[in-house]
């Protein structure tokens, strides 16, 4: 990758910053505060995905169980005979 022409080599702050303005310095920690907040809500709103998946799993076999257990009680058939 590092004779690929169409990126642009990494930025090393520690070797780069003397070349970087200070409004520039300001800028980037705008951005990774900006970049925190947005993983931070998207980590909420996994979590809550996840919360409602469960949910609708458990609702999904609680009604399949009593669907079963409630044709399982029927006796219709017994008495046919």
């Amino acid at each position: 990758m590092a004779g690929d022409s169409k990126t642009m080599p990494k930025l090393d702050l520690t070797r780069d910053s003397k070349h970087l303005s200070q409004a520039q310095l300001d800028y980037m920690k705008i951005i990774e505060n900006q970049n925190a907040e947005r993983v931070r809500k998207l980590a909420l709103q996994r979590k809550n995905n996840v919360r409602v998946g469960l949910l609708l799993g458990l609702g999904a076999l609680g009604v399949y169980s009593y669907s079963i257990y409630s044709v399982k009680q029927e006796k219709f058939l017994d008495e046919l005979d």
